[in-house]
């Protein structure tokens, strides 16, 4: 399944560049979990179940950010998570600055569907979460 995994997760990445929430919920448990990015601002937050994730990137869009682009680099496949590393562009809505940064997600996944999400401001740190040490 883990390939499979794999595959789940470049769907929400295609659904999310879509803006397509309906796309991204298909793809996730009922009870799923958003964790905020380790070593970002939300860092320690929770968002439990469909609609309270939906509400945190809703916010995201709404408070600060015009324009929010994530591109996949590589996908990492781990068994029952998915790293993903990516870059992250963003432009503030009220300043206009950009920035660019070089980030991860951990998304863990049961029964082909994504139980909790977990942001990481540093690469590396993600990759030594699941043991992988590059």
């Amino acid at each position: 399944m883990s390939q499979g995994n794999v595959e789940v997760v470049r769907q929400i990445y295609e659904a999310f560049e879509r803006n397509d929430p309906d796309g991204v919920t298909a793809l996730v448990s009922p009870d799923v979990e958003l964790h905020g990015t380790s070593g970002g601002l939300s860092e320690g937050s929770v968002a439990r179940g469909i609609e309270a994730v939906r509400e945190t990137f809703e916010a995201w869009d709404d408070e600060a950010w015009d324009e929010t682009r994530l591109s996949p680099q590589r996908f990492i496949d781990d068994g029952d998570r998915v790293v993903v590393l990516q870059q992250e562009r963003r432009r503030g809505r009220h300043s206009g600055v950009e920035v660019e940064s070089e980030t991860a997600v951990l998304f863990e996944l049961h029964d082909g569907r994504v139980v909790r999400m977990q942001g990481f401001m540093d690469q590396a740190e993600a990759l030594r979460t699941v043991g992988l040490d590059e």
